[in-house]
This record gives structure tokens, C-alpha cells and sequence, in this order.
């Protein structure tokens, strides 16, 4: 059995931040304050675009001791995919995520370009969609048996894991097996919606079987981040011990 710390720093390793923020003089100055506080930083569009490949290398090199998990959604032909996952591999980085939608064959070509060394992780449903803003998009189905679909072509491909709402995890274990599920969408209890619609808290996440917590604006966007990412593994690490 676990101890007390021991769950807490399981927690710990399980939460990640996204660095969601213009550039990379203030990724590295957000993800400084949390090296020992959180386990992974998320570099997403806004600030890859910004910086390019560079941010990545430049966060590895200054603090090894946070994983980095490069958010870029691909989707595209599985040869410009091929090519993105190859550049990608040179980083260093955990994880990368890509389009399930994209379908069993272009998820298929990422996992065995990605190799053993990267982590793909396939995106179902974004948690700031909803049923209104599916059907905007075309789809027949809701979010959570698009959800269920995408999941199980994750699964086909080989992938690492996927990404889905709090909301779909009881469904989606069943259907992801020993896949990770990476949960973004996640708000304290009480805490501002923003932009996002399908949401849960990081007690809920873990209980539900979330592997890793996405976290932005209730951590980079608190007072003290370092007390807010703290507050959000103690209560992760309450979930794991129950």
C-alpha cells in the first residue's frame, strides 16, 4: 500500500499544465515556478506558433525535470502526418496529440513513425464542443458516441492513449482498455467555465479512471499558481487514496 506521499506525488506526476501564454520568456518563467509542483507542461498552438521547435528545446534544456506534451492536433494526409511525428521525435517530448478523426489508418502511420520514444494521443471531442456545436459541424452523432467511435479507433491504431472530457471516461475505459486517458476540461469545484462546456473536477477526473489532468487558466490564471496547482494535487491525491 501506498503511502501518503507516495499518493501525492503520484498525483503530482499526473497533472499537467498547459502553458498557454504568448511567448516563450513567460512559458519558461510560468513553468519555472512549477517544477516540483506539477509532472508535465503542455505547449500548445499559441505558443508553438509563436516560438516555433525552439520553445520545446529551450523548456527540455532549462528544466529537465518537467515532461513536455506538445498539443498541436494534427490532421492531415498520414505522409504530412509522418513527417510532423518525425520532426516532433527529435524533441524529447512525452506526448503528441493528433485527430482521431482522422481515422484508424492516419493514426495508425503516426504510432509507428512516433516509435517507442513518443507518445501519440488521439483527440475525440473537444471539451468546449457540445451537442449544438457538433451538429454545427456536420455530425449525426453527439459528443459522447463520437466520443466512444474515436476511442476505439485510438485503440485500433496503437496509440498511447487519447484525450476526452471528464464526461465520457466511465464509457470510454471500457472501450480504451489500457489506453491513457488525458483529461483537459478541468475546473475546481466553483471555479469560471470560460470557454469550455464539458467539464469536471479534478476529484470526479480521477475517480472516473482519468490518467492525467489538463489544467490552464485555474492554475497560470490564480493569485499563486504554485498554491493552486498544489490545492489541485492534494485533491487528486484524495481521489487516488479513496
Amino acid at each position: 500500500m501506498k503511502t501518503a506521499q507516495e499518493t501525492l506525488e503520484a498525483a503530482r506526476r499526473r497533472l499537467i499544465v498547459a502553458l498557454d501564454v504568448a511567448d516563450g520568456e513567460a512559458a519558461l518563467a510560468a513553468a519555472s515556478r512549477l517544477v516540483g509542483h506539477v509532472g508535465m507542461i503542455k505547449v500548445g498552438l499559441e505558443l508553438f506558433v509563436a516560438e516555433g521547435p525552439d520553445v520545446v528545446r529551450r523548456l527540455r534544456t532549462a528544466l529537465p525535470g518537467l515532461e513536455v506534451f506538445l498539443d498541436l492536433k494534427l490532421h492531415d494526409i498520414p505522409n504530412t502526418m509522418r513527417g510532423a511525428i518525425r520532426s516532433a521525435r527529435t524533441l524529447g517530448v512525452r506526448f503528441i496529440t493528433v485527430h482521431a478523426g482522422s481515422g484508424v489508418a492516419h493514426l495508425r502511420a503516426c504510432v509507428e513513425e512516433a516509435g517507442d520514444t513518443l507518445g501519440v494521443l488521439a483527440v475525440t471531442v473537444l471539451t468546449s464542443q457540445d451537442e449544438a456545436a457538433c451538429a454545427e459541424a456536420g455530425h449525426t452523432r453527439g459528443p459522447a458516441e463520437l466520443v466512444a467511435i474515436r476511442a476505439a479507433v485510438a485503440r485500433a491504431a496503437g496509440c498511447a492513449g487519447l484525450v476526452c472530457s471528464g464526461q465520457e471516461l466511465a464509457s470510454v475505459r471500457t472501450i480504451a482498455g489500457d489506453l491513457a486517458c488525458v483529461v483537459p476540461g478541468i475546473r475546481p469545484a466553483g471555479g469560471e467555465l470560460g470557454d469550455q462546456k464539458r467539464v469536471m473536477t479534478p476529484h470526479a477526473a480521477i475517480l472516473a479512471g482519468a490518467g492525467y489532468l489538463v489544467v490552464g487558466r485555474p492554475i497560470l490564471g490564480a493569485e499563486d499558481p504554485v498554491a493552486a496547482a498544489d490545492a489541485i494535487v492534494a485533491e487528486m491525491s484524495a481521489a487516488l487514496g479513496e
